[in-house]
């Protein structure tokens, strides 16, 4: 065939099986960007056309696997007996058919189920510095959804093969592979095949989501992407722009992103929740690639390096995160409790920032430091722990309506694992309100509370809130 035949985005094949995907059509040549190594091509070997576009396996064979962008197994298996192909780039699903974000999912991590909620459908970035624990808030989502009948698919693009063989390893021993694909690109692989990693994984989820079912899908991570797609522009001599980037960064993240959605009833009611890593230089929100992503996404989880280093796990800066979904995609019980978490919490960060240089405080604003610090204590979370959603809201019950005001700050994870162990069987009932998306009355709150109050060992307990007895002595 002649170059004038080719079409943009075509998959061809060179004379040693080496794959590649045209980028660039000029009158009298192409640019072309390489899916396999390079070593073997020489100046006159044979160019075929295959008259296809880039494709990925898909299907249920998919689950516990772990494969690369072109889905050929890079685990220990044999190859993927796939039910069919789908091209790596596809349209999005039209508006009409898609519908408001009004389901949660939840990631099992209290800080973000009660105050930055994820709704199915939901396109929420976190963001951070390096090795602050953006992947573990992700690995943790994807093991809360154990018995959601969510479909998982990390996307791992440039990432260290140390760091792939540990998210697997984790991923395997909590029993989360059986619903989760992975889809792996790391730092040696061609730069082409980490431009279309993400892609490719957007495919296999979308293959359910088609078939109604819920996916989640994690891009880690965008940043690295970019860096590739850089790469790979200059290399083909396209224009620079701002950092070297060229001028369509943005919609190529853009088209990736928009194909997350909730479909309507009438198409089977499946979505697709995208989770996209990006990170950042000394918590530098500002910078290109990450404005870029916070305008496309529905909000983002801002992780603090100040308060990683701080001890605050995870570190989920309240004041800087935000969901633009917010309480739709909340149980009404963890609207309920959480209403008034985020201001609390807020209203805290100022007024300890505030007493740190010895100003006095009244009585009122003790009593909100007290309590905010609680509520950072019961907020930090173990990695690989999610909690599910209703015992999330027992033990922020007990932080509003006061109960956790009476426990020592150093014996809150006690005060918890007490409450995890005894309530849960207790009420029952209300746990299935809760489950059930039901408001919880004045009457199961007092039960509730009452429960609590009789499972924590007494010890636990005292008679005052710390921070009232010590405005008594200051006074």
């Amino acid at each position: 065939s002649s170059v004038a035949e080719v079409g943009f985005n075509e998959l061809l094949v060179f004379e040693g099986g080496e794959r590649g995907i045209v980028f660039d059509l000029g009158e009298e040549r192409i640019g072309c960007v390489l899916l396999d190594d390079c070593w073997a091509i020489n100046a006159g070997d044979v160019v075929r056309r295959t008259r296809e576009t880039v494709s990925v396996p898909v299907g249920e064979a998919m689950l516990g696997r772990v494969g690369d962008a072109l889905g050929r197994p890079v685990d220990a298996g044999d190859e993927i007996d796939a039910e069919t192909t789908l091209p790596v780039e596809r349209p999005g699903t039209p508006i009409v058919s898609r519908q408001p974000v009004n389901t949660p999912l939840h990631t099992g991590i209290k800080a973000i189920d009660s105050m930055i909620p994820v709704g199915r459908g939901q396109r929420e970035l976190i963001v951070g510095d390096r090795s602050i624990g953006k992947t573990a808030v992700a690995i943790d989502t994807i093991l809360n959804q154990r018995d959601s009948g969510v479909i998982c698919v990390y996307v791992s693009i440039g990432q260290k093969t140390s760091t792939i063989a540990g998210v697997v390893a984790a991923l395997e021993r909590f029993g989360a592979m059986e619903y989760t694909v992975v889809v792996v690109t790391d730092a040696n692989d061609p730069p082409g095949l980490q431009y279309i990693a993400p892609y490719a994984g957007c495919t296999i989820g979308e293959y359910f989501m088609e078939k109604g079912r819920d996916v989640l899908l994690i891009y880690d991570d965008l940043t690295k992407h970019a860096q590739a797609y850089r790469q790979l522009s200059l290399l083909l001599r396209r224009p620079p722009g701002r950092e070297a980037y060229p001028g369509d960064i943005f919609y190529i993240h853009s088209r990736l992103l928009e194909r997350a959605t909730h479909m309507i009833d009438e198409k089977g009611g499946g979505s697709l929740s995208a989770l996209p890593i990006v990170e950042t230089q000394a918590g530098n929100l500002s910078a290109y690639i990450a404005t870029n992503l916070i305008s496309i996404t529905d909000g983002q989880i801002y992780l603090a390096p100040e308060l990683f280093h701080r001890g605050i796990k995870p570190p989920v800066d309240i004041g800087k995160s935000v969901s633009r979904v917010g309480g739709k995609a909340q149980l009404k019980a963890m609207r309920q409790v959480a209403k008034n978490l985020r201001l609390d919490y807020t209203q805290f960060e100022e007024l300890e920032i505030f007493s740190r240089f010895g100003a006095k405080v009244d009585v009122a604003a003790a009593k909100k430091i007290e309590r905010g610090r609680r509520i950072r204590e019961i907020l930090k979370q173990p990695r690989y722990a999610p909690m599910p959603a209703e015992q999330q809201v027992l033990i922020l019950l007990a932080t509003a309506r006061g109960v956790a005001d009476r426990v020592p700050i150093e014996r809150l994870g006690e005060f918890q694992q007490a409450i995890i162990d005894s309530v849960p069987q207790k009420v029952e009932a209300i746990l299935k309100k809760i489950g059930g998306d039901e408001e919880l009355s004045e009457e199961d709150i007092n039960a509730v509370i009452k429960e609590i109050e009789s499972a924590v060992p007494a010890e636990l307990l005292t008679e005052e809130a710390p921070g009232e007895a010590e405005d008594d002595a200051n006074e």
